[in-house]
C-alpha cells in the first residue's frame, strides 16, 4: 500500500483518488487550497499534480519544503485555452511543464503520466477497442520504475508503459494536448488515448 495524496478533487483528480483508492492504496484527495495540499504532501510517499496546468508551477512551488524526496507525478498539461475552453496553444512553447516543475523543485522527483488520454482512460485503459500507451518521462530511474507499478495497479499493463527518456521527453507528451480539441469537435468526448501503433 502506497501513501498518496492528489492535488486537485476536478474529474481528474477525483477520478484518480477513486481508482487508486479502489486499487488498495491509502489516498488523500484534495482541492488547490495551500493548507490543505501542504498537510496532505507533507505525509505522503507520492504526490499527483491534478491541479490546471495553468496554475500548477505556481502552486506546487509553494510545496517546495513539503515535496522535497517525494514523487511528483505530473498528469496535468499546461494550455492557454480557446474561447470554447479547449486547448488552443502550450503555456510553455519550447519547454513543458514538467520541466518547468523539475527546474523549480530540484529535490523532488518528477515523472509526468497519463497526459496524451482523456480522463476516463487514465484509470480504465482496458475499455478501449485498441491498445494505449502510457508515457514516463523523468530523471529518476526508480522513481519512473514507481510510477510504473502506481500505473500497473490501475489496469496498465506493463508492456503498454512506453519509458520515453528524462523530463525533456515530456515537451512530446504534452504538445499532443493540442490533438485533443480537434478529435473532440470531430468526434466527441468518447474516450481517447494517443498511442504507439506496433
Amino acid at each position: 500500500m502506497t501513501t498518496i495524496a492528489v492535488l486537485g478533487n476536478g474529474r481528474v483528480g477525483g477520478n484518480l483518488a477513486t481508482a487508486l483508492t479502489r486499487a488498495g492504496h491509502q489516498v488523500t484527495a484534495v482541492d488547490r487550497a495551500p493548507g490543505a495540499a501542504a498537510d496532505a504532501a507533507r505525509t505522503a510517499d507520492i504526490v499527483i499534480n491534478a491541479t490546471p496546468g495553468a496554475g500548477s508551477l505556481e502552486r506546487l512551488t509553494a510545496l517546495r519544503e513539503e515535496l522535497r524526496g517525494k514523487i511528483l507525478v505530473d498528469v496535468s498539461n499546461a494550455t492557454l485555452d480557446g474561447p470554447d475552453g479547449l486547448p488552443a496553444d502550450l503555456l510553455y512553447p519550447g519547454s513543458s511543464l514538467a520541466e518547468q516543475l523539475q527546474e523549480a523543485l530540484p529535490e523532488t522527483h518528477v515523472v509526468k503520466t497519463l497526459n496524451t488520454m482523456l480522463f476516463p482512460v487514465m484509470t480504465a485503459p482496458a475499455t478501449l477497442t485498441q491498445t494505449p500507451t502510457a508515457y514516463l518521462s523523468g530523471e529518476d530511474p526508480q522513481a519512473k520504475q514507481t510510477v510504473h507499478d502506481l500505473l500497473t495497479t490501475l489496469g496498465w499493463h506493463k508492456d503498454w508503459i512506453t519509458d520515453l527518456g528524462g523530463i525533456r521527453t515530456a515537451r512530446a507528451t504534452e504538445a499532443a494536448i493540442l490533438f485533443v480539441p480537434h478529435v473532440i469537435r470531430s468526434s466527441g468526448f468518447t474516450p481517447f488515448a494517443i498511442s504507439i501503433a506496433r
